[in-house]
Formats: structure tokens, C-alpha cells, sequence
């Protein structure tokens, strides 16, 4: 009997910690999206695109 409980113990505390980590990698996407979606601004500026196909110009030459 004593096996049984402990068995149920590990398997609560176990399965508590399941929950937390598809949590942890919902938020970890949802900031990976949000800095794609920056990154996505700041490289269609055009500021931003002038430089690069000046750099992509030199490097062509």
C-alpha cells in the first residue's frame, strides 16, 4: 500500500511540472514573434534598406 501512495505522489508532483513547461514555451513563442515583428520594421525602414544595398553594392563590386 505504502508503494501505491508514493507512487501517486510522484506521479501529482510530475504531472504539476507538465503544465509549467508548455507555459514556459507558449511565452517563449510569443517573444520570438514579437522580436521577429521588430526586426520585420526596423528592416523594412527605409534607412535600413538604403544601408544594406549599399553594403550588398560594395560587396558585389
Amino acid at each position: 500500500m505504502h508503494n501505491i501512495i508514493v507512487r501517486y505522489r510522484r506521479l501529482q508532483t510530475e504531472a504539476a511540472d507538465a503544465g509549467m513547461n508548455t507555459a514556459e514555451y507558449a511565452i517563449g513563442t510569443v517573444a520570438a514573434v514579437a522580436f521577429a515583428g521588430v526586426l520585420l520594421k526596423v528592416v523594412t525602414s527605409g534607412s535600413v534598406q538604403s544601408a544594406l544595398t549599399a553594403v550588398i553594392g560594395r560587396a558585389l563590386k
